[in-house]
């Protein structure tokens, strides 16, 4: 008896202490976050009206059926029960049926990539109503946000006015990620050379926690941010300290300095971005020097070919060379027969051919 009671005081604070914890996920701020928590509940409401009373029986059927039991019916002989199987059976088809097409439905309606229909469950989204564009891109580690239309950028800060839908388009300057913001919505994966989307909207003003949600290397655990919910006006002079106290210019120079892994990174602030920048980033052309991916993968289209109009727009000639120059070079070495020899390959008259080194024996020797 007395360990059960010490037991029973050790479990005690334990219980007192989850009082005061904060579940996000289960006290969202944002709608999509908000429909995700009821999807939670529901299903979890679901599959316990099947759990409980198989925890239930199984309890009573060990205590009723237990050796000092005498009294407990015993029918060897019994093998099958109609009823017995259609109870069995039917209830957790039910719950499968409710389910799916609970599960269908929230599927559609709660995709990331698709544009919100809501702000929240009284307010729909309508045409008037201009989202907010943010690109997201993933670093060793820290977090990017870039503002195209503001023309701003900060380094682990995020900030977003209530009840306007947000557009995120997200990538990876080189591991794998996650964007996690749990008070706002679901987690979407961040990976290099993609470009992965979210739609969501934050309803209360509040500072929120986002963070990675997907182990990438030593810098892990200290790759997280503050996502700031704002009224209107608030985010307006956020924007104004932005501009005002901004680093200077993020372009391609800057981006890569940047790029360089770093860990517990202090927010800063940039007030001016490359317009570009993003979308070198999610081809992985950043370095000028490297051809662009959705450039390759025209080039790869097209047979491995471009047309000399293609080729100019994507890279300028060579001092001094015209592109027909440059191509005329590129098939030189195809075109040009060796010394005494014709274009078919055979030798052309009273001309002697060049020596050429036999089975590789004479390109060896000095």
């Amino acid at each position: 008896m007395s360990s059960k009671l010490s037991r029973g005081l050790l479990i005690a604070p334990l219980l007192l202490l989850l009082n005061g914890c904060n579940l996000v996920v289960m006290h969202p701020s944002g709608d999509v976050a908000v429909q995700q928590r009821d999807l939670i509940i529901v299903s979890s409401i679901l599959m316990l009206i099947i759990i409980i009373p198989v925890m239930a029986l199984t309890v009573f059927f060990a205590w009723k059926y237990r050796q000092s039991n005498k009294d407990a019916e015993y029918e060897p002989d019994w093998h099958h029960s109609t009823r017995l199987e259609v109870i069995i059976w039917s209830a957790p088809l039910l719950i499968i049926i409710a389910l799916g097409a609970i599960t269908w439905v929230s599927t559609h309606a709660l995709d990331p990539y698709r544009p919100l229909a809501r702000l929240d469950e009284a307010r729909p989204v309508t045409q008037e109503m201009k989202p907010l564009t943010v690109e997201v891109v993933s670093m060793n580690w820290k977090w990017l946000f870039i503002y195209p239309e503001l023309g701003i950028a900060t380094v682990n800060e995020l900030a977003a006015p209530i009840d306007v839908p947000i557009n995120f388009k997200i990538t990876s300057s080189s591991i794998m990620n996650s964007f996690y913001i749990p008070a706002l919505a679901g987690q979407i994966y961040s990976m290099a050379g993609m470009e992965t989307k979210l739609h969501a909207v934050i309803n209360k003003e509040g500072v929120y926690k986002g963070f990675s949600a997907n182990y990438s290397g030593a810098g892990f655990s200290d790759m997280h941010f503050k996502f700031h919910g704002m009224k209107q006006a608030d985010f307006d002079n956020w924007v104004a300290k932005v501009k005002s106290d901004g680093e200077g210019d993020l372009g391609r120079a800057q981006y890569l300095d940047l790029a360089k892994p770093t860990t517990a990174e202090p927010v800063h602030y940039y007030s001016h971005v490359d317009p570009e920048l993003f979308n070198a980033v999610v081809n992985m052309c950043v370095d000028t020097s490297k051809m662009c991916m959705n450039e390759m993968m025209m080039i790869d289209a097209k047979g491995g070919h471009m047309s000399h109009g293609e080729h100019s727009g994507m890279e300028a000639p060579m001092e001094g060379m015209s592109h027909d120059a440059m191509s005329h070079g590129e098939h030189a070495a195809e075109s040009e027969p060796m010394a005494g020899m014709n274009h078919d390959g055979h030798a052309a008259p009273g001309e002697p051919m060049a020596d050429m080194p036999e089975n590789g024996s004479d390109a060896a020797k000095p």
